[in-house]
């Protein structure tokens, strides 16, 4: 009995996550910055129901598993992923928080492209 004690414990603390520390953990996995992720996730938990999140959530693992290098998110990745949500907003609200959190920023011709530092 003493041996499951920290696995129910663990299970316990994980069931407790907010849905931004559950966004960034899933982004920094993708090999999102920490503070970069953690600014996506508040913002989306802000912005976006439960609902909207759980799709979001759905819809990217399911690309995560057919994606060539699913280790890496890119700009195309996030635009293909957030296009198939059936809620126009998120999409929106997913490219107002990388924006707002450095993911991306305007190009040549407004193109949107990763950001990958100064």
């Amino acid at each position: 009995m003493r041996r499951y004690l920290p696995l129910s414990a663990a299970l316990g603390l994980a069931a407790c996550a907010t849905p931004s520390d559950r966004i960034a953990d899933a982004l920094v996995g993708y090999g999102i910055a920490p503070a970069q992720a953690e600014c996506v996730g508040t913002r989306l938990e802000q912005r976006l129901s439960i609902g909207q999140l759980r799709e979001l959530a759905r819809l990217a693992r399911a690309y995560r598993e057919n994606d060539p290098n699913p280790g890496a998110l890119t700009v195309t990745d996030l635009v293909r992923v957030t296009g198939q949500v059936n809620d126009p907003r998120v999409p929106i609200e997913v490219g107002r928080a990388a924006g707002q959190c450095g993911l991306i920023r305007a190009g040549p011709l407004g193109m949107l492209e990763a950001f990958t530092g100064p």
